[in-house]
């Protein structure tokens, strides 16, 4: 319940602060009495667009500690917690990134990295990830995590997600205006939008969101396959990430809260949403990867 209503209160906030700076810029004002203004439609749909994403990206790792309930271990702790330190801090140097911060939470078998910058990320692992896996598993999925981190996923993924709300916002908006015009074309006394521009902007916000979705999601994937690769480089051979992921895939792997869940070992249900390919396809190119090298 506390994650379900953080993230409706974020989203809520986010569209507030956006609204306001649209407003603030003049080009939430793209409707006018000569037509759509394109070039204000354009700078709206940006604002909407990456605003959100990037917002979304700031925050993540404060919102990712508070969502999941991560623990910041510094390596003072038990054997365990400094074990996993010292294994991101080797990580981090091979991979050349600064050292980031480091946090346990507790749940069934994940992990994820998260964080707007390469030099002051997170990578946090779940209890049930410790408990289910050996250390050189758990060593291959931390590899996994620094190299999402390495080859800059986040900024990426949220690059991605800003060009993909762009086009939804800015080409519904222009659709539902044409469809509007087309049903009032006889109307004279018309002023402003009417109902077929409102309907229809609602009907393709949700409809090409889905397809933008998918977009995304599909990047989300090819990114799954190189950090598979980039943990295997890290570690110097292949095999420990192939056992990590076929044990993942013997277990039930928990569940992240929305917006980290591209971000984690483990990702979605659902072949064109999924954020990570299916376990089999991930355990084969590292297999293939293999036999090549």
């Amino acid at each position: 319940m506390k994650r379900i209503a953080l993230f409706i209160l974020t989203n809520l906030a986010v569209v507030v602060v956006l609204g306001i700076v649209a407003n603030l810029l003049g080009v939430n004002r793209y409707l006018t009495a000569n037509g759509l203004n394109l070039g204000a439609l354009l700078g709206f749909a940006l604002v909407m667009g990456f605003g959100g994403a990037i917002i979304s990206l700031l925050i993540s790792k404060p919102m990712a500690k508070w969502s999941a309930g991560v623990q910041i271990i510094d390596g003072s702790g038990s054997p365990d917690e400094r074990w996993i330190v010292e294994t991101v801090r080797g990580f981090a140097q091979k991979a050349g990134i600064g050292m980031p911060e480091v946090g346990i939470f507790q749940g069934e078998p994940n992990a994820f990295a998260t964080g707007a910058f390469k030099n002051s990320a997170l990578v946090a692992v779940s209890t049930g990830l410790l408990e289910n896996m050996t250390r050189e598993e758990v060593e291959a999925v931390i590899g996994h995590e620094v190299a999402h981190i390495a080859n800059g996923d986040m900024v990426t993924m949220t690059l991605i997600q800003g060009v993909m709300n762009t086009f939804v916002v800015f080409l519904s908006r222009v659709i539902g205006y044409a469809v509007d015009s087309f049903l009032r074309k006889n109307d004279e006394n018309s002023s402003g939008p009417g109902i077929g521009y409102m309907v229809t902007t609602i009907v393709l916000d949700i409809v090409l969101g889905f397809l933008a979705a998918i977009i995304v999601a599909w990047f989300s994937r090819q990114r799954e396959f190189r950090a598979d690769a980039g943990a295997a480089q890290l570690m110097g051979r292949r095999q420990p990430m192939i056992n990590a992921l076929a044990r993942l895939g013997g277990v039930h792997a928990g569940e992240l809260p929305k917006s980290m869940a591209a971000m984690g070992i483990a990702g979605g249900i659902g072949q064109l949403f999924s954020t990570h390919p299916p376990i089999e396809q991930r355990i084969a190119a590292l297999q293939h990867a293999q036999q090549q090298g």
